[in-house]
């Protein structure tokens, strides 16, 4: 019996061979953390070489900050539609928290072994550079969708008002490094939340 030839390795090219480098990265990133990371150990684990990253990523900092926003946006949480503004909130930010708990921890993990010193960046520019991307839909679609059925005026309701559940979510998570508590979700909701927007409502 003529033994099977196996078939040659397809070669990775633009945004293929891009997230490949990404999710390798991200591995490594979670595996053996930021401060042993290296360009050589990212392109050993991608099956690659460290030329092929360098032609994207200048250094280690841009291809972890890079890494940490290709792992988020891979990995979106879902947007329910309960049928209300509270039920849609307290669906979303207990699977915000559920989600993003071990993300926060590799994060700052990484800002804790070496990142934020060696990129300069303060903690609040490195959530936002790889959070700003996934924020807005989700929760625009939320409100966008209380907006219609006439639970709040989204030209009334401040943008700050708007954003403080999910601040409050992200605090929690980067000072617990868990999942947010139930009691504390709907807290956030019922207490804080909702007493502000119930004058804005439309109609």
């Amino acid at each position: 019996m003529v033994p099977e030839t196996p078939e040659p390795a397809r070669r990775r090219h633009g945004a293929q061979l891009e997230s490949a480098l990404l999710t390798a990265a991200w591995d490594e990133l979670v595996e053996v953390g930021y401060a042993r990371l290296t360009m050589g150990s990212v392109a050993v684990r991608a099956r690659t070489s460290e030329p092929v990253l360098y032609r994207r990523w200048a250094n280690k900092d841009q291809l972890v900050l890079a890494a940490i926003e290709h792992h988020r946006k891979a990995d979106p949480v879902a947007v329910p539609d309960t049928g209300t503004l509270r039920g849609d909130l307290l669906a979303h930010l207990t699977a915000v928290g559920e989600t993003l708990s071990g993300f926060f921890g590799v994060v700052m993990a990484a800002a804790c072994s070496g990142l934020l010193s060696d990129t300069g960046l303060t903690p609040s520019q490195i959530r936002e550079q790889v959070m700003a991307a996934q924020r807005l839909p989700p929760v625009r679609t939320i409100y966008r969708r209380a907006h219609d059925r006439g639970e709040l005026d989204l030209e009334r309701v401040p943008a700050a008002v708007l954003a403080m559940p999910f601040d409050l979510v992200r605090h929690d998570l980067l000072m617990d490094m868990g999942p947010v508590r139930p009691a504390r979700v709907r807290s956030i909701v019922d207490d804080l939340f909702l007493p502000l927007v119930r004058d804005h409502r439309t109609g």
